[in-house]
Formats: C-alpha cells, structure tokens, sequence
C-alpha cells in the first residue's frame, strides 16, 4: 500500500505541481488511496445494497435519522459559521481571492474546509438509509453523481487549493444543506410532516447556488489573480453538470407531479361523476327488474 500511495503521489505530482504544505500530514489528505478505496465502497454498496434487501424487510431508522440529520445540521451550520467570519476577517476579494494573501484567516478558510471535505465522507449515509429503507427511488444519478464526486474533488481541493477562491461554493452549499438537512430531521418524525413545506425551495435554492458560484468562478477567469485558473475551469465545468441533473430532477419530481395530479383531479371529478351517473343508471335497472318480477 505504501508503495501503492507513493506511485499515486508521484504521478498527481507530475501532472498537478507542488502541494499545499499547509495540509501536509492532515487526516485523510495525504494520499489519495484511501479516499478512493471509500468512493469505491460507496458505489459497490450502491450497487449490491439494494440486492441485497430485495427480499428483507425496511428498517424504519427513524430515531437515528433524526440524530444524523440534526448532527449534519447543526455541522453543516458551524461551516457556514466559520466561512463567513474567515472570509470577513481576511478581507477576501468576491471577484478574485489568490490562496496566501489572506493572513490567519486563509488557515481559518483550510481547517474549515477540511471539515467540509470530511462531511462528504459523512453524506454517504444518505444513501446507505435510503437503501436499508428500501427508497430505492430516491437512489437516482443525480444523487450518485453528486456524492461520488464530491469527496474525491474536494481531496483534490484541500492538497492543492484549500482557501483563497474555493471558499464560495462551500459557504453557499453549507447554507442549503442546514435547511437540508434540518428539513430531512423534521421529516423523520411524523407528526411534523404535514408542516414541511419547503422541500421544493430547497431544490430551488440549490440551484440558484450553482449559479451564483459559476458566475463568482467565472470573475476569477475574467479579473484574475495569484488562483490557478484550472480549478476556476473545472468548477465552471462541474457546476453546469450539476445545473443539467438538478433541473431534469425539479422537471420530473414537481412540474410533471404536479401535472399528473392535475390529470388525476379531473379524471378522479369524471370518475365520480360516472360513479353517480353508472349507480343511477343501475338503481333504475334493479326497479325495472322488480317490476318485472311483480309481473
């Protein structure tokens, strides 16, 4: 294995330059290998989960829902916390911010991150209970998508770019996912289901947020600075992967519900109409037969 992560590091090296000696011998940061061997897992449970419940019961995992999304929560709130404050305190630059300029802050910015970068490692759960639950439904390529990708770009973030202009889609995404996850929580207890009524605004606001990073990304390929302009390229790039997904997913989970239940309402009135107008039409069959039956 030691041999193994040494290739590994060589090569990423070789094609991506010298490291951020400021996560030098961070957890989970200095090889990669470990951060594949758990993308890989991930994917082979995905694969082999639901098999494997095909033909056992659900687990309800109700009371550790509530636990792991209120953990995720209240995580996914001190980001966001410690973000915002770090970028103040280091002056950060919106259009552009290089990754050594900002002081004490830049290593408020990468420890912060880290957390970030580990709480994808965390996100995995979602899955795992959507499986045990058997809401295969929910297993899309979206979701897939997102989570597989996620930990191993931001591996690739923390060596290389782990402050400067990387802090703004983290900031903004550690804000959707405490109304994520918060409403995920509430959504585990029952009797607060019917008082959920945000989930769509999520989606909506998830969007929104891929927005505004492509355009902040895009203002450090168009005034740039010390920030390498690779990583502004590929963000770009990722963020309208993700634009295409999460609209076809708001396309096919509300417009064409809503529009199907539109189609259910009105044959559902002509359905009752026809069930007023058949029960009358045999209400007048059973007295004709018993007239004939008098007869």
């Amino acid at each position: 294995m030691e041999r193994l992560d040494k290739t590994i590091n060589s090569y990423l090296d070789v094609w991506l330059g010298p490291r951020d000696p400021r996560v030098k011998g961070w957890l989970l940061l200095e090889n990669y290998t470990p951060t594949f061997i758990f993308s890989v897992l991930y994917l082979l449970i995905v694969w082999l989960g639901p098999k494997y419940m095909r033909n056992k019961q659900p687990f309800s995992c109700r009371g550790i829902l509530v636990i792991y999304n209120l953990g995720l929560t209240l995580l996914s709130l001190y980001m966001f916390y410690e973000l915002v404050t770090g970028v103040w305190e280091g002056g950060y630059n919106f259009y552009c911010q290089d990754t050594h300029s900002g002081g004490e802050a830049d290593m408020k910015i990468i420890r912060v991150l880290w957390w970030y970068y580990f709480s994808k490692l965390i996100e995995f759960m979602d899955t795992f209970f959507f499986i045990v639950r058997k809401n295969n439904h929910q297993i899309t390529v979206l979701h897939v998508y997102h989570h597989a990708t996620m930990l191993n770009i931001w591996w690739f973030v923390m060596n290389w770019v782990p402050c400067g202009h990387s802090y703004f889609g983290a900031t903004l995404n550690s804000f959707i996912h405490v109304l994520m996850y918060s409403y995920y929580g509430l959504s585990a207890v029952p009797a607060m289901r019917p008082y959920l009524w945000w989930k769509k605004y999520i989606t909506q606001g998830q969007l929104i947020q891929f927005v505004l990073t492509i355009f902040q990304t895009s203002c450090g390929v168009v005034w740039p600075c010390a920030f390498p302009q690779g990583w502004l390229y590929f963000q770009i790039f990722y963020m309208i992967s993700l634009i295409i997904l999460f609209t076809n997913f708001y396309i096919q989970t509300y417009n064409k519900k809503a529009s199907s239940r539109r189609k259910e309402y009105q044959n559902g009135s002509a359905a009752t109409v026809n069930g007023y107008t058949n029960s009358f039409s045999s209400l007048e069959n059973n007295v004709k037969q018993r007239k004939q039956r008098k007869d």
